[in-house]
């Protein structure tokens, strides 16, 4: 059967691309953040995925405010980097894995999850991005991701959005689908966005450290309670973008450790955990975790 491996927890910055696209990485400014992914790359070198679930939210690309998916699952079999304004990413088109996708969806639907189902999108920076930090910069022209990448997108931009216990759940349910397939796959499932930050308003701008990394301290050793944050929490301490954070929920809910709901088994190993501010007006959160 398959079996989800490993997770995977960053930042999707859309500058932080725009410094890989334009050979920024080793300005002053950019060059700690990329440094706390070298380890990165080296480690998805060494444990290559068979397919990447990569949970991320779209930003008004695939989709705008006339139709917002709660959840949507990309079952295409590829999907095209998406011009966000300036043209698209220079990187490599993204293969998807149709048949697991598809799989996933009638698994999950069947559990009572309700999934949008998305035969043709473009991806926007919530994907790329993630890509690139750990799978480093790549020539569109000859080179490839390392492998398939199933789209899942997650409504955090309009209300109402999915509360992090919802989210957590659905962790659970995609677990469960993946080890319901057939074939012997290597999955990494990635929960990307955040971490603290603000966009717009009298508190554009807000980062806050403390609350991020006691977040990050919550979700690796008490994630049951970490997913019980309410949603005013995340406003109030992390800025109104900081509820992109209940994206990550979903892959910490897919590990192993976590069986109805409740943690029952043995705790993931943390291979990894970075964290950077500022990244444009972000603060960039990075974790690894592997099923022990």
């Amino acid at each position: 059967m398959a079996k989800i491996t490993a997770s995977v927890f960053t930042s999707h910055v859309p500058a932080i691309g725009a410094a890989m696209d334009l050979g920024k990485t080793k300005e002053d400014y950019w060059k700690p953040l990329f440094a706390g992914y070298d380890y990165s790359k080296q480690w998805m070198k060494d444990n290559k995925p068979d397919v990447i679930f990569l949970v991320y939210n779209d930003h008004a690309t695939a989709f705008s405010l006339e139709m917002i998916p709660t959840f949507a699952i990309g079952t295409a079999a590829e999907f095209t980097p998406a011009d966000e304004g300036w043209g698209p990413r220079p990187v490599p088109k993204v293969i998807g894995h149709p048949d697991l996708a598809s799989h996933i969806a009638q698994s999950v639907i069947q559990q009572d999850f309700d999934l949008t189902i998305v035969n043709k999108m473009d991806v926007d920076h919530g994907l790329t991005v993630p890509l690139s930090l750990m799978c480093g910069e790549l020539d569109p022209k000859k080179d490839a991701w390392p492998c398939p990448v199933i789209p899942f997108a997650v409504n955090v931009v309009q209300y109402p959005v999915p509360s992090g216990k919802r989210c957590f759940m659905l962790g659970q349910a995609i677990r469960k689908a993946v080890e319901s397939y057939d074939d012997n796959l290597n999955v990494h499932i990635w929960g990307t966005g955040g971490m603290s930050h603000q966009l717009q308003g009298a508190r554009a701008g807000l980062i806050n450290r403390e609350w991020d990394n006691a977040w990050l301290d919550k979700m690796i050793a008490d994630p049951v309670g970490c997913a019980d944050t309410p949603h005013i929490d995340y406003v109030r301490e992390a800025g109104s973008e900081g509820i992109e954070l209940v994206m990550w929920l979903i892959a910490r809910g897919a590990m192993s450790d976590i069986v109805d709901g409740k943690v029952q088994g043995p705790a993931p190993v943390v291979k990894h955990r970075f964290y950077h501010v500022p990244a444009s007006n972000t603060a960039v959160g990075h974790l690894i975790l592997e099923n022990a």
